[in-house]
């Protein structure tokens, strides 16, 4: 049976079926197949699966997005980083790795810095002189540190299946995430010499500090967020409720740019987005049970336990696994599916929970950018006016920069705790 519904997988993959309904499809095969498990079982699993406060964030961190967008913060955030960034040769694209940085110190959602940041930089980089592959490389690699760097929606979903210290995975992610930054702004410089690429004026300090006040607000956010989280004043959802509350007051009284009128589109575009991800993961939530039933955990334990004797051969392969994986699958119901099948033979190797969730998110990361599902990767394609496959040779640099870093983080796991630890001693 278990050969038939890998068949019934690939071929649905094949034939361009959405990931989530595909998973859905399986488990529902696999589960009414079960001798004596009636089909009532399947929705069951679905609702038990969302049944969580901990996701409660997932929404909430995605409505904070979408506030951020329409509040037109990220315009703000960009004309900052320009600011700080634009004198350097290649400004605009050094501009677009800074906010894209910032971005994800507030949302946590790289599908929204992709459309919010993509909508403004790629159009202007055109502008200036900046080929297509650069444009739309740039904006939707840089995207990635946005789960990367906390808050991080896949560092929530983590935390929830394994029980790790969400203050602690939040810490972890700062220095890769400005590693992965800097990384990028390196190659952009190189290629910036050899293009000849324009640089902007250099800023007046009166009007750049005008500019650090404008943006010192949602600049708060990641304080508010990750503060609060850390000092235990409050749970990552709450941080999740008080972000979107924070976000929606700076719009409407501060920067005066979300109406009330804008309310119904804004909310309707986040339970658009929010039951996308959240039905994809009450779907792997009905696989897993499948996975269960089968026993497919012990087995994996088995083999590893069998096969391989090595703490950082396990770790090669699981960056290997999960880099194939993100290239059709979202990193929510990959976590779901499959971190519970790795978790015990991690912890048997010794490997710290943080470490594997730093190692799981960054690599599933990637998976945003790499095609056929993408979604960083369609989104800056289609704003730049670009094929899915040009756009593709464009990010492969920066796909090797994320994975230097990463290889970094996984083997030398103190250079993402160092500060971390010195902030707070305790989560490590």
């Amino acid at each position: 049976m278990g050969f038939l519904l890998l068949a019934i997988f690939l071929v649905l993959m094949i034939i361009g079926v959405p990931i989530a309904f595909v998973i859905g499809i399986v488990a529902l095969i696999g589960i009414i197949s079960i001798p004596y498990t009636p089909e009532a079982t399947v929705p069951m699993s679905m609702v038990n699966g969302l049944d969580s406060f901990v996701l409660l964030a997932v929404p909430l961190f995605i409505l904070a997005a979408n506030l951020m967008n329409s509040g037109k913060i990220s315009e703000k955030l960009i004309e900052l980083a320009l600011a700080i960034v634009g004198p350097i040769r290649g400004g605009l694209a050094h501009a677009n790795v800074l906010v894209s940085m910032m971005f994800a110190g507030v949302s946590g959602a790289a599908q929204a810095d992709t459309a919010g940041v993509g909508k403004i930089l790629i159009p202007s980089m055109l502008k200036k002189g900046y080929d297509k592959e650069t444009a739309v490389g740039i904006t939707a690699a840089s995207s990635t540190v946005g789960v990367v760097i906390p808050p991080s929606i896949p560092m929530i979903i983590f935390a929830g299946l394994t029980n790790a210290s969400i203050g602690a995975l939040f810490l972890g992610g700062i220095v890769p995430g400005i590693l992965i930054g800097v990384g990028m702004m390196v190659f952009v410089y190189i290629v910036a010499i050899k293009r000849n690429y324009p640089r902007a004026e250099r800023v007046e300090i009166k009007k750049f500090l005008k500019l650090l006040g404008e943006s010192i607000p949602a600049l708060f956010t990641p304080v508010i967020i990750i503060g609060g989280i850390i000092s235990g004043f409050f749970t990552a959802t709450e941080a999740a409720a008080v972000a979107s509350i924070y976000t929606l007051i700076v719009c409407m009284f501060y920067y005066k740019t979300i109406k009330v009128k804008d309310l119904s589109g804004i909310l309707m575009d986040t339970l658009a987005l929010s039951s996308l991800s959240l039905f994809a993961l009450a779907a792997a939530s009905a696989l897993g049970e499948l996975m269960s039933y089968y026993q497919i955990g012990a087995m994996a334990q088995e083999f590893f336990d069998s096969n391989i004797g090595s703490k950082w051969l396990f770790i090669l392969i699981i960056i290997g696994f999960f880099l194939f994986i993100g290239t059709f699958m979202d990193a929510i119901p990959a976590m779901i599916l499959f971190v519970p099948v790795i978790l015990p033979t991690a912890l048997e190797f010794g490997i710290d929970p943080v470490h594997l969730g730093l190692i799981v998110v960054i690599t599933l990361a990637i998976g945003l950018i790499t095609p056929p599902y993408g979604l960083c990767l369609l989104l800056a394609a289609k704003i730049g006016n670009m094929s899915v496959e040009r756009s593709f040779v464009a990010v492969i640099p920066y796909i090797a920069i994320i994975l230097v870093i990463l290889l970094f983080v996984a083997f030398f796991p103190q250079i993402a705790f160092y500060i971390p630890k010195l902030i707070n001693p305790a989560l490590f």
